[in-house]
């Protein structure tokens, strides 16, 4: 029987995650614009880590489509195509109605406070000023899409689902018009009381509507890679 490779120690998963973590939200509330780069030595000395530790963080985010790696020059914060763009969205015109459906069919009056929850949540930020507050109204409305991904109660889905949102923050960093929301709090709040009223189809056809408004929101317009310590406020 083969010798077995020594169990890697429990902290260093730890780190890695948790880099990977600190480095995915930094992207996803658009504090790390498209483009920056991610020098493995720069980030294992804000995080007081190895290399190793770092790269094992950009890989997993390398499979997500957050960070790309180039040969002999490191990785990147993923700078998503238009065509890309256009796929993102499109895919998801094609996946959330169907989450819709799945997921109206499991809920019931617990999983509708909740949501409701959340969209207020959304309103209070949405009458905020300032960068951090524009940060947390568009984690807020992701937290939306990702709610009603919880409750269809298929885990593949919601990966899938959380994937497809980071993604589109991330083409919202690069394109979309920062004076405008991202992912409108009335149309959330139209689509749950749709869903509550038990008509699915006008759910459904609230939320290719609400992904149109979004794509709609986009302008190509770039923006300048960020400063890495800052962003990440270490």
């Amino acid at each position: 029987m083969p010798p077995t490779s020594p169990a890697a120690p429990a902290d260093a998963t730890t780190d890695s995650q948790q880099i990977r973590d600190r480095l995915r939200d930094a992207i996803v509330e658009r504090r790390l614009a498209p483009g920056t780069k991610l020098s493995e030595s720069d980030v294992g000395d804000l995080f007081k880590v190895s290399r190793t530790l770092v790269r094992a963080a950009l890989q997993a985010l390398a499979y997500e489509g957050l960070v790309t790696v180039e040969k002999n020059r490191g990785a990147f914060v993923a700078h998503p195509s238009p065509q890309e763009a256009r796929q993102i969205f499109a895919t998801r015109r094609l996946i959330e109605p169907g989450l819709l459906s799945a997921a109206a069919a499991r809920i019931g009056p617990g999983e509708i406070a909740a949501l409701r929850k959340l969209l207020a949540t959304e309103e209070h930020l949405t009458a905020q000023r300032g960068r951090s507050a524009r940060r947390a109204e568009i984690k807020a409305s992701g937290d939306f899409h990702l709610a009603l991904a919880d409750l269809t109660g298929n885990a593949i889905l919601r990966r899938f689902m959380d994937e497809l949102i980071a993604r589109s923050s991330l083409v919202i960093a690069l394109y979309g018009q920062s004076t405008v929301s991202s992912c409108g709090h009335s149309e959330h709040d139209d689509i749950l009381t749709a869903i509550e009223k038990g008509d699915v189809d006008t759910a459904s056809s609230l939320m290719i509507r609400h992904i149109d408004h979004i794509e709609a929101d986009l302008d190509l317009r770039e923006r300048k890679p960020t400063d890495l310590r800052a962003a990440l406020d270490v």
